[in-house]
């Protein structure tokens, strides 16, 4: 009997190296961590925010929890896609995310502040998940967080000019 060569490499369930994509696992991990906290910080600032602002925050911040949500599901999904584990404990949730709790907001211009805060460290932790899934050959990946980062950064536009 034949030996299989020992080079052979296994790859996930849709042909990418296992080697090549365990660091794109670890960072969608890491990512899939950073939306959950941000996702519970905008949702404190929905339920919270007082002041003249109300009426145009309260509405704005649940759609873009809505999103949130959504998008935490097809990370999850991205990573069952590269054979990965989605995280799914709040604790792991809190040691693996870029963004930090924001409790007791209020103030409607902190809240944006905060959301600008969020949105820019999503950026950030993004574009470094699109560089590590390319040397990977993984375009999925590139292609989910790529689309999320161009509507962030008109989010963080949009919100800074709230601000003013």
């Amino acid at each position: 009997m034949a030996k299989k060569a020992a080079s052979k490499k296994t790859t996930t369930q849709i042909g990418l190296e296992k080697a090549e994509v365990t660091p794109v696992i670890k960072a969608l991990n890491n990512l899939l961590s950073s939306y959950h906290v941000f996702y519970i910080n905008v949702r404190g600032y929905h339920w919270n925010v007082k002041g003249e602002h109300f009426f145009t925050l309260h509405p704005k911040f649940e759609e873009l929890y809505t999103e949130l949500q959504l998008q935490i599901d097809e990370i999850a999904e991205r990573i069952l896609t590269l054979s990965g584990t989605p995280l799914h404990a709040y604790s792991d949730f809190t040691k693996a995310s870029s963004i930090k709790e924001d409790k007791d907001v209020f103030d409607g211009r902190e809240c944006v502040a905060g959301v600008v805060k969020g949105l820019q460290a999503l950026i950030e932790e993004q574009r470094s998940v699109a560089e590590l899934a390319e040397e990977a050959s993984d375009q999925g990946s590139v292609d989910l967080v790529t689309g999320y980062v161009q509507e962030q950064e008109k989010l963080v536009w949009m919100y800074n000019a709230f601000l003013g």
